[in-house]
């Protein structure tokens, strides 16, 4: 809890998609913004409405939540001319501003004196599908992160696996950086309310999109011949920016009849869908973390994932699952035929560990002490 003075707000988070909208980046800022507002911090989002039928200004779940109104969107990229002037207006109330990159907008935001310490979160170089335009606004959003990083009075990566591989490498190496893992919840005590059979059982959980690779999890299942084995595809496929493939997904569910789409879960619904799966598969060409992989983890449910910088780390970090090369069926295959085999004894030492590792309270243990360093200068964090 705050003591009383002049700021408004102990935090102010700036993220270009917040709740209700789905992502890994997203449900960062969300698990960050409403964890510490949990523990009595003052906290502000500001995001851009996604949904026009969202308000410009509410309180959810103990945050105050400033909209900026979008105009026409690029790929993913929101266009919304007034959030860099919202961000500014709000972190300028607050004692410390949290950037989530990439962003376009950083460099705007940071572009004169904030008077207010910034400590960003980067959480990945950012990819799209490759065309003329999406290579025009990867550069962009590429030279707004060098800006927004050498300005920031902090930088916090998920892991330096990722920092290390990333293309701004020789920037967060020379910055002020910390390592926090995603805070990722314990999902643990779910019913198997989608298990369908005795056979097994492999999950995803993630939205519907092409740098999550589900184009190669489907080949790889589809060479697994056991008619009692089932795969769950959990996540948006309705709402996500800049597309869904989720017409191939459907293709591939008509052809084997043992897929299932779920579609987007919450709540609840994702402990039953972690109580549902014998493996958990992030087949990513591009991926940062996987906060879905570490909570299966969690949960006992090994994971099998892509050798990405920052996307393997989970399972580097706990051994809770097997690593393979991206765009690689056979050896996806392999691999979740391997951690399939694995006994209960293995399965909970490996949930330990994760527990341990990306359990919320302890990663927001540690944003709360940065950011009482870095919000020192503007008032005292209690």
């Amino acid at each position: 809890m705050s003591s009383k003075d002049s700021h408004e707000y102990d935090l102010c988070v700036a993220v270009n998609y917040y709740s209700p909208y789905v992502s890994g980046l997203t449900e960062v800022a969300r698990v960050l913004a409403e964890g510490l507002a949990g523990r009595g911090w003052r906290v502000a989002v500001v995001a851009v409405r996604h949904d026009p039928t969202l308000p410009l200004r509410e309180s959810r779940n103990g945050v105050d939540v400033y909209r900026s109104p979008v105009v026409a969107s690029i790929g993913r990229g929101p266009v919304s001319p007034g959030f860099p002037a919202l961000v500014r207006r709000v972190a300028r109330r607050s004692r410390v501003v949290n950037l989530h990159l990439p962003m376009l907008e950083g460099a705007l935001i940071t572009a004169l004196p904030l008077r207010v310490p910034v400590v960003t979160t980067y959480h990945i170089d950012l990819w799209l599908p490759p065309t003329l335009v999406t290579r025009a606004a990867m550069a962009a959003v590429r030279v707004s992160s060098r800006v927004t990083l050498r300005r920031s009075d902090a930088v916090v990566v998920n892991s330096d696996d990722q920092a290390r591989y990333s293309e701004l490498w020789s920037i967060l190496r020379s910055s002020q950086r910390s390592a926090i893992p995603a805070p990722c919840l314990d999902r643990r005590g779910g019913e198997a309310a989608y298990r369908e059979t005795a056979g097994p059982h492999i999950g995803f959980l993630g939205r519907i999109v092409p740098d999550k690779g589900l184009d190669y999890l489907v080949a790889a299942f589809a060479e697994i011949p056991d008619p009692e084995a089932r795969l769950l595809l959990g996540g948006d496929y309705l709402t996500v920016a800049g597309g869904s493939v989720i017409d191939r997904i459907r293709a591939a569910a008509e052809r084997d009849p043992r897929i299932r789409i779920l579609g987007l879960l919450r709540g609840r619904q994702i402990n039953d869908f972690y109580a549902s799966i014998d493996a958990f598969a992030l087949p990513s060409v591009a991926e940062s973390f996987g906060i879905a992989q570490a909570e299966a983890m969690m949960c006992g449910i090994p994971s099998v994932t892509t050798d990405l910088p920052g996307g393997r780390y989970p399972v580097l970090a706990t051994g809770m699952g097997r690593v393979v090369q991206p765009r690689d069926p056979a050896g996806l295959r392999v691999a979740l035929l391997d951690v399939l085999s694995w006994d209960a004894d293995t399965r909970r030492e490996g949930a330990k560990r994760a527990l341990e590792e990306f359990g919320v309270d302890g990663c927001l243990d540690r944003y709360a002490a940065l950011f009482r360093v870095h919000g020192a200068r503007a008032g005292a964090l209690m």
